[in-house]
């Protein structure tokens, strides 16, 4: 029993683990670039646009470059962060309106192809890491 209290309280203060920004991912947070990323399949039809001061450059300068995760990593991660997501955008008095103002219509049976989940998951990490926010049980790396 006693074994079992000592990996809670490690698996709990394990997460809270500080987000190793570098000078420059900062300095891309700060930016005021506003140039839209346009999130888009034209077999489903389906488009997401970025209007996100800074994620253009982030996503072509810092992060992992598209090929790096497989469209089923992708799909499964965007699933759980989708679904966070939504939740804190419907509990405004809990989660910052500002932060979290629109749902996103995600659905898993739907093949949005590798572009649309890429930048999905791409923009979930550069949101995590710019505001400070965690929307899964895993840290938001690069």
């Amino acid at each position: 029993m006693v074994a079992l209290g000592a990996v809670v309280l490690f698996s709990c203060t394990s997460q809270k683990q500080a987000l190793d920004i570098s000078q420059d991912e900062q300095a891309v947070f700060n930016s005021n670039d506003e140039e839209k990323v346009e999130i888009k399949d034209d077999e489903t039809e389906y488009e997401i646009i970025i209007i996100e001061p800074g994620f253009f450059v982030w996503l072509q300068s810092i992060a992992r470059p598209e090929g790096y995760y497989s469209q089923s990593f992708l799909e499964n991660r965007n699933q759980l962060l989708v679904l966070n997501w939504n939740q804190r955008v419907l509990q405004p008095s809990r989660f910052n309106s500002n932060l979290y103002e629109l749902q996103i219509n995600y659905d898993p049976n739907i093949d949005y192809g590798y572009e649309v989940n890429y930048k999905l998951y791409n923009y979930f990490i550069y949101f995590q890491r710019k505001y400070n926010q965690r929307l899964g049980p895993f840290l938001p790396r690069i």
